[in-house]
Order: structure tokens, then sequence, then C-alpha cells
């Protein structure tokens, strides 16, 4: 059994957080989102990997709708894993903490279809901190790919606009 000493511990402790991630494992910084076009065939398009915490409040089978309140745009571009190729007509759900309620409230859960580039787009009521975050979920559960669920933090909730790419892993046959 090896003992650290407290001053050893905390020199890596320090170092760990000076290395890691900004907001934690999994989470993704929306403050300078990936242009479509840096996606490339080239790349391979590597699928996105659920996050942890992703999944909570999810619904499945989320409605369609239209927007869930003004102020905050949600938006990004699907492509397939490998191919790089556009997903087309995939449910993406999106559910948030608002001003309007919480993650759990119907009024803050939609659906919305991608189009023929694989582009998605919802318009929300403002995003509120929830446990010190503002943050959205986005989820991908439809079976032709596999099941995605993020839970993206932004930098603050005076974010108006962000984008949320994602590459979806195709279910083998």
């Amino acid at each position: 059994m090896t003992i650290i000493g407290l001053g050893s511990l905390a020199t890596i402790i320090g170092a760990v957080l000076f290395t890691s991630e900004r907001n934690g494992p999994g989470s993704q910084s929306l403050s300078a989102p990936t242009p479509v076009g840096s996606i490339s065939a080239a790349s391979g398009c590597v699928a996105t990997e659920t996050m942890p915490g992703g999944d909570n409040f999810y619904v499945p089978n989320a409605p369609l709708v239209e927007n869930l309140g003004s102020g905050l745009v949600v938006q990004g571009t699907v492509r397939e894993a490998g191919t790089c190729e556009p997903v087309s007509n995939a449910p993406i759900q999106i559910w948030l903490n608002t001003v309007r309620g919480g993650e759990g409230d119907p009024s803050n859960r939609g659906s919305v279809l991608t189009d023929e580039n694989g582009f998605y787009r919802l318009e929300t009521s403002p995003v509120v901190s929830q446990f010190g975050q503002p943050h959205v979920h986005i989820a991908y559960d439809d079976g032709a790919h596999r099941s995605l669920f993020l839970r993206s933090v932004m930098e603050s909730e005076d974010v108006s606009s962000f984008t949320v790419d994602f590459v979806l892993e195709p279910v083998n046959e």
C-alpha cells in the first residue's frame, strides 16, 4: 500500500485540474462550435460518445414541436460516423431547464427532425442554470443509429444561440 502525503496529493490534484477539460470529462464547450465544413471524410467522422448525465430526465418519443418559447436557439448538424454523410429526417430531442420550468416540465421538451443536410434547429425559452451550470440535453434514440445522449454545458445563461454538432454511429445489421 502506498501512502501519499497531503502536500503530494494536493500537487497531483492541481496537476489533474490544470490539464483537464474545463467542464469535466465528456462535457462539450459551446463557445466555439465546430463549423460543419471542418468535419471531413478524411477525419473518418468518429462517432460522438454519450455523455455522463446526458439522459437525465429523458422521455422516449417526445413530440415534434415548432418551438419551446423564444430567446435561445439550439442548432447543429448530424453526420454519420465513417462516411460523414448528413443524417436526414432524424428525430433530435432537446430538453432543458428554462425560465418556464425544470427539465422534467413537458413545456421544456420537444423533438425536431433534421433536414436533408442533417441540420436541426429549435428555439426555446432562455436557459436557467441547474447544478451550477447552464446546459441543454440533446438526444437521438431512433434505432437506425446507436442512441446518443448529450449534456452540453454553455459558457453562461446569457447565450442566445449555440451549436451542437455530433456524429452518429450506424447500428450494424
